[in-house]
């Protein structure tokens, strides 16, 4: 299943893509996001021609931090010996094609990008059994950008505010269960197009298994949340007019001008 989200008389809604006369197009209209919906006509209208908007309202945003060995390295920090956690506020989502606003210069110097894969949660999730399988969890998966004041983050020594500036975290295009990450899916980012990270899901330092089960220990799971799973090596600092363009392999291509 693929879907999305976007603009419809008013409202948001989400919509289910399929493959139609070999472009993606939207067949129907969602509600949360497994219902068909009804009550709202809807005439089948390619991808290409809607505004879509981040692909939804998680009550929260959940990251894990060098998850990626050579990640940690070009920062100079330790490899973790257990997932490394931290928030996001919601308040910091954008789409597709949305604009990320660098702060003042009196806040930060520097704003990195930072490309990864994030899994959206499908039901509650908590205080999971050893015999449950996560996938059972899982709604599906999309593109995601944490972006990072980096002069705060060494600054500050928590992460709150160096990750959680409004439009700090873009989101999209799509959201999809089609793929892999166990079997390994390939993460990059594109700078004004320009390759600057290339990572592969094999290579985290903790599995997916391993992340979910641990945050759920200590935090429930509402369907909607997203948990964004690491960046590759290749961070970097992101300027005004800057194109930055995060991809994973199976999901296509989140697309943000900078500020």
């Amino acid at each position: 299943m693929r879907y999305c989200r976007f603009a419809h008389e008013g409202t948001a809604v989400y919509g289910l893509i399929e493959t139609e006369g070999g472009a993606d197009t939207i067949t129907r209209l969602l509600e949360f996001p497994e219902t068909p919906a009804p009550s709202m006509q809807w005439k089948p209208t390619p991808l290409s021609a809607l505004k879509l908007l981040a692909p939804g309202t998680p009550s929260k945003i959940l990251c894990v931090g060098r998850n990626y060995r050579e990640h940690a390295s070009e920062l100079g920090n330790e490899v973790p010996k257990e997932p490394l956690i931290f928030l996001k506020p919601p308040s910091s989502i954008i789409g597709p094609e949305e604009v990320i606003r660098i702060p003042s210069a009196k806040l930060t110097q520097r704003v990195d990008y930072e490309g990864e894969v994030a899994v959206v949660i499908g039901k509650r999730c908590s205080q999971l059994r050893d015999d449950e399988d996560v996938r059972g969890y899982i709604r599906g998966y999309t593109c995601l950008n944490d972006v990072t004041a980096r002069d705060l983050q060494k600054k500050d020594g928590q992460w709150a505010r160096a990750k959680g500036f409004d439009t700090f975290c873009p989101v999209g295009p799509i959201v999809t269960d089609e793929i892999d990450i166990w079997k390994g899916v390939e993460v990059t980012t594109h700078l004004n197009g320009e390759p600057k990270q290339r990572g592969n899901t094999t290579e985290f330092l903790f599995n997916l298994e391993t992340v979910v089960r641990y945050i759920a220990a200590f935090c429930t799971l509402e369907p909607g949340d997203v948990i964004s799973t690491g960046t590759p090596a290749g961070v970097g600092p992101m300027k005004s007019f800057d194109v930055v363009e995060v991809t994973v392999e199976g999901i296509g291509t989140l697309r943000n001008t900078v500020e």
